[in-house]
């Protein structure tokens, strides 16, 4: 159930839980292996990007086979976190952890020997799909270890800046690891998770089975399951095949019809693999929606960046991954603070501000141009944008899994996932349709201001991402004043018998 807590409803702290302000080594040791993988699984977004040219070359790909290098581990991470999620909550959060992080070690060390795309395409695909039962896993371990309050915010905004700094430092590495052979950039996560996969037999804690007499929802996870697969593969494919063409329509009326199955499953079935009544929370909503507009209109941000670092300034993959770091050491640095900063203020205010970081970040690299301004313009709009990502993903993360039951913080936690990667993937998408209207792919050297002219409504529409994620979290503001005063809480309850009507939830800061 997701419900408002106050000091007379506090659930009991777990055996073996953070309920001090020392952490024991174990709980430290357990943190860490949760944070590696989480470092892991954004090291191995951000790393492949720079890496695509010389596989391309090495192996004979065709543009379109080489776009699902990056396609394959989105459509099996974006498609498959409701169903990760959930089966943590049902299987055991420990079990599912350890078993996904050993297939993602076994599916690197692949990519980086085989010798055909297809093969490379599938062990991309295939890390997509541990990844998304290892997310969900390693942050619902969290939530069910660190007590809720001041030491869960902490645990989780380490754990959420690992993230941050594995999809900085992606970039850096793979500008190193691609001077020296493409297959490096694939084989680098293998060791790491292995030694993680290691350490968290002996670290992480046991985690009960739920093993419900409900039964466990089978065609609420087959209909979920392939509407998260089905529109994530067209909206990926949706630029290539054209939005308006007959394959893109036909695909998404029938994702249409499997969400519409899903719901209707979910609502009937006594043990759901999501329980819509979650979203029935405003915050929750509100965390939902922020997590997609921030992740859609960094990811989006990045590959317009890219293209004009690379293509139009004529910057090396490792010039273009050092324009970057900025805004990585500045996650980094601000790690252990951010906790303390969402205890002081709550969590809306702290997203609020992160996304008007970001707003700012990408208004300021709107003024680009021919002429590298690094300096004046993209070292500006790092370090905002650094700044925007050490408030806002800590925040989305604590405020979509505070207040919610242990039994559900793996659905929760799935259900994040989901919106961020469904949210990368289809801003992605809509902003590269808009480059692509241009109709400037390829220009030569004499049209480059036309190149830099089709980049541009494309940031516009980045820009415009980031305004709306800032708009859904001001809506929230009100309700967490009136958080601050001494109010009776509203309980967002889940039933056995009838449903609980909802409504938003007062009475607690988020």
């Amino acid at each position: 159930m997701l419900r408002m807590t106050s000091p007379l409803n506090v659930p009991s702290p777990a055996v073996g839980s953070a309920t001090e302000d020392r952490w024991s080594p174990r709980l430290w040791g357990t943190l860490l292996v949760l944070c590696a993988a989480m470092f892991l699984d954004a090291l191995d977004v951000s790393m492949v990007g720079v890496a695509l040219p010389s596989i391309a070359t090495d192996l004979g790909l065709s543009t379109a086979t080489l776009q699902w290098i990056v396609s394959g581990y989105i459509l099996g991470y974006g498609g498959l976190l409701l169903l990760g999620g959930r089966a943590a909550d049902l299987l055991g959060r420990r079990r599912v952890f350890l078993i996904a992080l050993a297939v993602f070690a076994l599916a690197s060390l692949l990519g980086g020997l085989v010798d055909s795309g297809p093969l490379l395409i599938a062990s991309r695909f295939i890390k997509g799909l541990s990844a998304a039962f290892t997310a969900p896993a390693g942050l619902s371990i969290i939530t069910t270890t660190f007590k809720e309050g001041t030491q869960r915010n902490r645990a989780l905004s380490i754990y959420t800046t690992c993230a941050a700094t594995g999809f900085s430092m992606g970039l850096v590495l793979s500008g190193v690891l691609t001077e020296l052979s493409w297959r490096w950039t694939m084989l680098l996560p293998a060791p790491i998770a292995l030694v993680a996969l290691v350490a968290g037999v002996r670290l992480i804690p046991h985690s009960d089975r739920d093993d419900t007499r409900a039964g466990y929802d089978v065609p609420g996870a087959v209909t979920g399951t392939g509407a998260m697969l089905l529109l994530v593969f067209t909206v990926v494919q949706a630029p290539e095949a054209g939005w308006t063409s007959a394959r893109t329509l036909l695909s998404f009326l029938a994702t249409a019809i499997l969400l519409a199955a899903f719901v209707t499953i979910e609502r009937r079935s006594t043990a759901p693999l999501l329980r819509l009544g979650v979203l029935r929370s405003g915050t929750q909503l509100r965390a939902q929606l922020g997590a997609a507009a921030f992740f859609g209109s960094y990811v989006a941000f990045q590959f317009i960046a890219t293209q004009y670092m690379q293509s139009l300034l004529g910057w090396s993959a490792l010039q273009t991954a050092l324009a970057f770091l900025p805004a990585g050491v500045l996650v980094a640095l601000s790690s252990t603070r951010i906790g303390d900063v969402v205890d002081r203020f709550g969590t809306p205010r702290v997203i609020a501000t992160g996304f008007t970081l970001l707003v700012v970040a990408y208004a300021i690299f709107l003024q680009v141009d021919l002429t590298p301004r690094y300096a004046a313009v993209v070292l500006p709009s790092m370090l905002f944008l650094g700044a925007a990502c050490a408030l806002t993903f800590p925040s989305l993360n604590i405020q979509a899994t505070n207040g919610v039951d242990d039994d559900e913080q793996g659905m929760v936690s799935g259900l994040l996932n989901t919106s961020i990667q469904v949210g990368g993937a289809i801003f992605l998408a809509v902003v590269t349709a808009v480059i692509t209207a241009g109709g400037h792919e390829g220009a030569s050297a004499a049209s480059e201001q036309a190149v830099l002219d089709s980049f541009r409504p494309g940031l516009v529409v980045v820009t415009a991402i980031a305004l709306a994620g800032l708009l859904i979290t001001l809506t929230g503001l009100r309700g967490d004043r009136r958080a601050r005063a001494p109010q009776p809480s509203v309980v967002v309850a889940k039933s056995s018998g009838t449903r609980t009507e909802t409504a938003e939830p007062v009475g607690v800061r988020d």
